[in-house]
């Protein structure tokens, strides 16, 4: 039952991803703008028509849509998605290149958000109603409605120009680089999730198995522990699955400030030039790592909960 679960959850996904994929399709190339004009002007060339026509002609640009776009599939299926208009190498090639960075700089931020929210939601969810409860409610409060561009502004401004612990510039992808785009990414996220926890954890403490330990004589860090967090960690790993994919293409701010060169930086500049076989590579590999990680939490379900495996 389990093999036949995840087969039809495969079949879906392949499914959306067809969907997505001519969706964005149609999308970019009604667009407005033309990528023949763009891909001229940027080469210094004078866009007359004779030669709009033999750019255009070159992209495939003059075909029909549907033409276009079982073109461009056959591609994706042998692992070919073209050239990039504005990168001039291919595009599987490019989003590798810029992958790799922001997988690094989401790793670092879960890691940094994990090591803020968890402690802080247990301890104001033990400390309910106290003035340390009501501490770290004001700092998620804050952290939640402060956009993160802004801390990411004033965080260059501090350590960049003040202090000169980074280049303000930025563009390279190293382990000094990485730091303040990851904390400018782990505090948003880390005030939104300590509220999480914090509800998570108070509905644990209210339930009837931590009364009846209590009243067994059990210590208050041996259910918290070993009963507390095995349940609270279910919804944690859906919030961290789903706080990576998210983070895979929703980085584009911050890495445009601190001109990290990851996917949302790439994803603007491809939009800007009409970068047509990127922006859709680019949308189709976001959406099939969101969904294999959704996949993959699903399959670790009855890996961290029994109760949930399937008789």
């Amino acid at each position: 039952m389990r093999i036949q679960r995840i087969e039809h959850r495969i079949i879906q996904l392949l499914i959306v991803l067809f969907g997505i994929s001519f969706l964005t399709f149609s999308l970019v190339h009604f667009s407005p703008g033309d990528p023949a004009e763009i891909m001229l002007t940027e080469c210094g060339n004078i866009p007359t028509p004779e030669l709009l026509a033999q750019a255009r002609k070159d992209l495939g640009l003059d075909q029909p849509l549907f033409v276009q776009y079982g073109s461009w599939l056959k591609g994706v299926i042998t692992g070919d998605m073209g050239m990039s208009y504005s990168f001039k190498v291919p595009v599987f090639q490019k989003l590798i290149a810029c992958l790799i960075p922001t997988i690094a700089l989401a790793i670092v931020s879960l890691f940094i958000m994990v090591v803020v929210s968890i402690p802080f939601g247990f301890l104001s969810a033990i400390y309910h109603n106290k003035w340390l409860d009501y501490l770290i409610r004001l700092f998620s409060f804050i952290g939640i409605s402060v956009p993160s561009f802004w801390i990411g502004l004033i965080l260059l401004r501090i350590f960049g120009v003040n202090l000169g612990w980074v280049t303000v510039s930025g563009g390279s992808a190293d382990a000094r680089s990485i730091i303040l785009p990851a904390v400018t990414l782990a505090l948003a996220m880390s005030a939104k999730y300590t509220r999480q926890v914090r509800v998570s954890v108070l509905e644990e403490l209210n339930k009837e198995y931590v009364i009846g330990a209590r009243m067994r004589g059990v210590s208050e860090k041996k259910i918290l522990f070993r009963h507390v967090l095995p349940n609270v960690l279910l919804p944690l790993i859906t919030i961290l699955g789903l706080s990576f994919g998210s983070l895979l293409g929703g980085t584009a701010v911050v890495e445009i400030i601190y001109n990290w060169p990851g996917l949302g930086n790439m994803a603007v500049q491809a939009i800007a030039c009409r970068d047509f076989p990127l922006i859709q590579g680019y949308v189709l590999m976001i959406s099939l790592f969101y969904m294999l990680i959704n996949l993959l939490i699903d399959m670790l379900y009855p890996m961290i909960d029994p109760r949930l495996k399937e008789k």
